[in-house]
Order: structure tokens, then C-alpha cells, then sequence
């Protein structure tokens, strides 16, 4: 149990520290709305890493197998909200320093925005079977309490990821001029809309015959 607990853990925190649009989204929240939004936000990714961590421990191939059909759909529409929020990422003009303990969006918005980002990426699944693999933790090969443990694990793991990201960004963020935060702010977004085009074109290029 314990081992299973300490393997979620490292699983949950590596794959929450992968730099990507998610992690720049959260950055910037923490950045600019404070850090109870950021950590929020990042609960909604380490929600979706523990829900795609108990379908690859109980290799659940329904799951996976409707997951892989519906690859190109989810990836389309993930490319174009990337692109979107990217485009209301850049647009979005940080609060100043006084005002920003007081700047706080929904936190439902903040939380079930992440939450349906990532679980719309079906790579993230795929990635956890692999790494569950690598681990020698066998897809339905344990029991349903190990794999609980597993999962409260990842979620775990995640979760310190994002306290630290959001509580170190949030101070970090109060020692910026405004004019340093837009500059951040401009390059985030930017980031999530390459990261948005990024998808769409892989797509079509997968679809360009040889």
C-alpha cells in the first residue's frame, strides 16, 4: 500500500511539472489572480491525472479504446479552445499590485477549466499506462485498494506540484512591475496559442498523404 502510495506520488508530481499550455495557464493565474486561483486551477489538472491514473491501473479498454477513436475529435477542439484562451490570455491586462489580492475570477471556472483541458487530451492516459508499465505496475493486475492508494497518490503528488508553483509565482509575482507582468502575460498567452496551432497542425499533417 504504501509502495503504491510513494509510486503515485513521484507519477503525480513528474507529470504535473511538465511544462505545457496547462502549466503556462496556471503560471500565469497565480501570476496575476493570486495563488488560491492558481492552486485551484492546478486541482483541476491533478483531478484529471488521478481519474486517467485509475483508468490505466484497472486498464479499463473501453475507456481507452472510445478514448483512442475519438483522438482527432478531442484533439481539434482542445487545438482551438488552446487558441482561444491563449487569445484571452494575451488580451487579459494583469491587475496592478495593489489591486491584486482582490482580483479573484470563479474558482469553479478556474477549477473545471483545467479539469476539461486535460482530460482532453488523451495523451495523458496514454502516457500513464506507459509509465505504470515502466514501474512494473501491471494494468488490472492489482487489487482495488491499491489501486485507490495509486490514485490518491497521483492526485497528490500533482497537488504539491501546483501548491508550490502557485504559492512561489504569487510572491514572485508581487516583487514585478506591471509593465514585467504584461510582458509575462503577453508570453503566456502567446505560448498557448502556439501550443493550440501546434495540435491543429499535427493534425493535418496526419491526414496529408504521403
Amino acid at each position: 500500500m504504501t509502495q503504491h502510495l510513494l509510486k503515485g506520488l513521484i507519477i503525480g508530481f513528474a507529470l504535473a511539472a511538465a511544462v505545457g499550455p496547462i502549466c503556462l495557464l496556471c503560471l500565469r493565474r497565480s501570476l496575476t489572480d493570486g495563488h488560491l486561483v492558481g492552486f485551484i486551477s492546478g486541482l483541476g489538472v491533478a483531478t484529471a491525472d488521478a481519474i486517467y491514473a485509475g483508468l490505466a491501473a484497472l486498464g479499463v479498454t473501453a475507456i481507452t479504446s472510445a478514448l483512442d477513436h475519438y483522438h482527432t475529435g478531442f484533439q481539434l477542439a482542445t487545438g482551438a479552445i488552446l487558441i482561444g484562451l491563449g487569445i484571452h490570455t494575451y488580451r487579459t491586462l494583469p491587475p496592478s499590485t495593489e489591486a491584486r489580492p482582490e482580483h479573484a475570477p470563479s474558482l469553479h471556472t478556474a477549477y473545471f477549466s483545467t479539469l476539461v483541458l486535460t482530460l482532453a487530451n488523451p495523451a495523458t492516459l496514454l502516457a500513464l499506462t506507459f509509465i505504470l508499465a515502466a514501474m512494473g505496475l501491471t494494468p488490472g493486475g492489482d487489487t482495488l485498494m491499491r489501486t485507490g492508494t495509486l490514485v490518491i497518490g497521483v492526485f497528490l503528488g500533482s497537488s504539491v506540484w501546483w501548491l508550490l508553483l502557485s504559492v512561489g509565482a504569487n510572491w514572485f509575482g508581487r516583487k514585478l512591475s506591471a509593465r514585467t507582468l504584461r510582458i509575462i502575460t503577453h508570453l503566456a498567452g502567446l505560448a498557448i496559442i502556439i501550443f493550440g496551432i501546434w495540435q491543429i497542425v499535427t493534425l493535418a499533417v496526419g491526414y496529408c498523404p504521403s
